[in-house]
């Protein structure tokens, strides 16, 4: 003998599923933006990497550059395309420093490209107003958000 949903029991059923919907949402809101900050931490690194490596590089006399620059690539480009080993003896062989510039993972702006969705402060500007300039010194998020951790995502 089958039997049947009283109202009752209907009602109660729909209220626990909501309920528990209420919960499991926000947590995975949360989880979602937990995975984006770890990817823009994991960016963050990889292009200040390159960065040290490549002013390392210009200390140790790899790269060639005036005394009028700072030591720092003029572009992020630069950092993926390459720059010729002034220490090798052919000077044929290039020093690559990205294989590719990460995608700043909180924007999403699909008509920006990888270089252009980061924000870019030169060797001159300040670290309170960062602009951009004849070198890369730094790089940040453009995104207008703040991090679980209270922190606005253009400061980490």
């Amino acid at each position: 003998m089958s039997r049947g949903f009283t109202l009752v029991e209907l009602v109660v059923t729909v209220a626990i599923v909501s309920l528990l919907a209420s919960v499991v949402l926000p947590m995975a809101e949360v989880a979602v933006q937990r995975s984006k900050e770890q990817e823009l931490r994991l960016a963050l690194r990889q292009i200040r990497s390159a960065l040290d490596a490549y002013r390392q590089a210009v200390d140790e006399g790899r790269v060639t550059h005036s005394l009028a620059q700072s030591g720092y690539p003029p572009s992020l480009k630069v950092l993926v395309d390459g720059v010729p080993d002034a220490s090798s003896p052919d000077k044929k062989r290039r020093i690559y420093f990205l294989r590719r510039i990460p995608r700043e993972p909180m924007l999403n702006d699909a008509g920006k490209s990888d270089d252009e969705t980061w924000g870019k402060r030169s060797y001159a500007s300040s670290p309170d107003s960062p602009e951009e300039g004849e070198d890369v010194f730094d790089v940040y998020s453009l995104s207008p958000g703040t991090g679980l951790n209270g922190i606005r995502y253009r400061n980490w």
